[in-house]
């Protein structure tokens, strides 16, 4: 009998991907992506237990490499200032990506707030090379706009770029202007999902724009805010290593180098690549259980997680 089912589960499956085989081979390089960049590197974090050696067999180190990451004097700052950046990135702008949407929507003029819509997007498709050299021009102590228009007011210039003070909201502010507008399509695609009954019923019920927000579009918001806040928490720890690499200078360095850097400079640069390993893999774990964490208090919270 169990031979029986497994024999008709077979024929399904072969009658499925023969009526879809165009289908599954549109999705052919998605998967082929995921595999290659995502799951056989995993394969590969088993280098975190070994002594790695280029031309004989590795041999086994076990805790060897998070015993060093731990003892570390850097290792600390370094944990501090991603979680700093990262603090910054998704907690502190993540508010920002929902209004937005809720302003975008509130736009009466279609005609604007397409060009709008346009205008926001497009800095998401530039490269942070890109976007790290247009924002450094604006910033130059010497002939830069922004300066320049510190000066008109009779205000002395900044060096934006070597001040530690001010390094970590610039890179937040750089993020917010690359991403503000694709992160926010997510959420103005719930919204404008609402159907238009509901604002029609509380416009003829003598509702205002505040109480139709309050009351319709954030309630429909909710369930899209968990989903994207817990997914984004996998990647708590990932605090952008394009940006900073590119934004940072030896000025700064101490406070803006993240893990992403260390791992770069360490693996990369230095071939240290057990270390390196290592500390990408308590990178990977931590983010393990950031998301379960997170899908588990929303779940008793609010009744919806991820899944």
């Amino acid at each position: 009998m169990k031979l029986l089912k497994q024999k008709l589960i077979t024929l399904q499956m072969k009658k499925q991907l023969k009526k879809d085989w165009m289908l599954y081979l549109i999705l052919a390089p998605t998967l082929a992506y995921f595999i290659i960049f995502r799951l056989w590197p995993i394969l590969g974090m088993r280098l975190a237990f070994y002594n790695y050696k280029a031309r004989s067999p590795w041999t086994f180190a076990g805790l060897k490499y998070f015993t060093m990451i731990v003892k570390s004097p850097a290792f600390s700052d370094i944990v501090k200032n991603t979680l700093m950046i990262s603090f910054m990135k998704f907690i502190i702008l993540f508010p920002f990506f929902v209004l937005f949407a809720i302003l975008l929507n509130e736009l009466r003029v279609s005609g604007f707030r397409k060009y709008v819509q346009v205008i926001s997007y497009m800095p998401h498709f530039l490269s942070w090379v890109v976007i790290a050299g247009i924002w450094i021009a604006a910033l130059s102590v010497t002939n830069g706009s922004v300066n320049q228009i510190l000066n008109i007011f009779n205000l002395p210039s900044i060096d934006f770029m070597t001040d530690k003070t001010k390094i970590r909201w610039i890179l937040m502010l750089s993020e917010a202007w690359r991403s503000i507008g694709w992160d926010s399509i997510f959420y103005y695609t719930a919204i404008i999902g609402i159907s238009p009954s509901l604002f029609e019923a509380a416009e003829i019920d003598g509702a205002n724009r505040i109480n139709i927000i309050k009351h319709i579009i954030l309630p429909a918001l909710i369930t899209p805010i968990m989903t994207m806040f817990i997914l984004n928490l996998g990647f708590f720890l990932n605090a952008g290593f394009d940006q900073v690499l590119n934004f940072s200078n030896d000025a700064v360095l101490s406070v803006v180098d993240i893990l992403d850097t260390y791992i770069y400079r360490v693996g990369i640069q230095n071939a240290q690549y057990s270390l390196s390993t290592a500390v990408s893999l308590i990178k990977g774990v931590v983010g393990v259980f950031l998301v379960l964490g997170t899908h588990l208090i929303s779940k008793k919270v609010t009744g919806k997680g991820v899944w």
